[in-house]
C-alpha cells in the first residue's frame, strides 16, 4: 500500500512564486567560465569579432547558462550546500529524481544583461509506480532582463519517489 504524498500541506505550495534578481550584470567571465566548463569552444562565447560576424552585438552566453546556473540566487546554502532554487517541500521518505527540463530560448543572453528569475510552482501530480507513490512537481522559471524582456523559460520537473518500505 502506498502513502499519500500530495497532502493538503503540499498542495498549498501550488501556485507559489518566488523571484531572484541578480545583483549584477552577467558578465564576460561568467560566460567564458560556463563555456569552458561545458567544453564548448564556439568563439561566439569568447571573441567579440566572431560574435559580430555571426550577427550578435558582442559575445553571447551558451544557451543554457541562464537556466542552469544560479547567478541570480542570493540566499544561504542549504544543509547539503546547495544555493540554487528549491521549494523546500516538506516531503520525507522519498528519493528525488530530476525529471527533465524543457527550455524555450527567446534570444541569446549578453554580458550586460542583468537577469531576474521568476519561479512558479505550476503543478503537482501524484501517481503510483511499481506499488510506490510518486509526486511529480512541475515548476516554470521565466528569465527576464532588467527591461522586462523575456530571454528564456525553463519548465523543470522534479519527481519525489517513495522509498521502499
Amino acid at each position: 500500500m502506498t502513502r499519500k504524498l500530495l497532502t493538503p500541506e503540499i498542495e498549498a505550495f501550488r501556485g507559489r512564486v518566488v523571484e531572484y534578481e541578480a545583483p549584477e550584470e552577467l558578465g564576460r567571465s561568467a560566460i567564458r567560465y560556463f563555456a569552458t566548463a561545458i567544453g564548448d569552444e564556439n568563439p561566439v562565447y569568447t571573441d567579440d569579432a566572431a560574435a559580430r560576424a555571426a550577427g550578435f552585438p558582442s559575445v553571447i552566453a551558451p544557451p543554457t547558462l541562464v537556466c542552469e546556473t544560479n547567478q541570480g540566487v542570493v540566499r544561504p546554502r542549504d544543509a547539503e550546500g546547495y544555493i540554487g532554487h528549491t521549494w523546500d517541500l516538506p516531503i520525507t521518505g522519498c528519493r528525488t529524481i530530476r525529471g527533465g527540463n524543457e527550455y524555450v530560448l527567446h534570444r541569446p543572453v549578453v554580458p550586460t544583461d542583468r537577469i531576474t528569475t521568476r519561479w512558479e510552482l505550476a503543478d503537482l501530480v501524484e501517481k503510483e509506480s511499481h506499488g510506490r507513490s510518486m509526486l511529480i512537481v512541475t515548476s516554470v522559471a521565466t528569465y527576464r532582463t532588467e527591461t522586462g524582456e523575456v530571454v528564456a523559460t525553463n519548465t523543470d520537473t522534479i519527481i519525489y519517489q517513495e522509498l521502499p518500505a
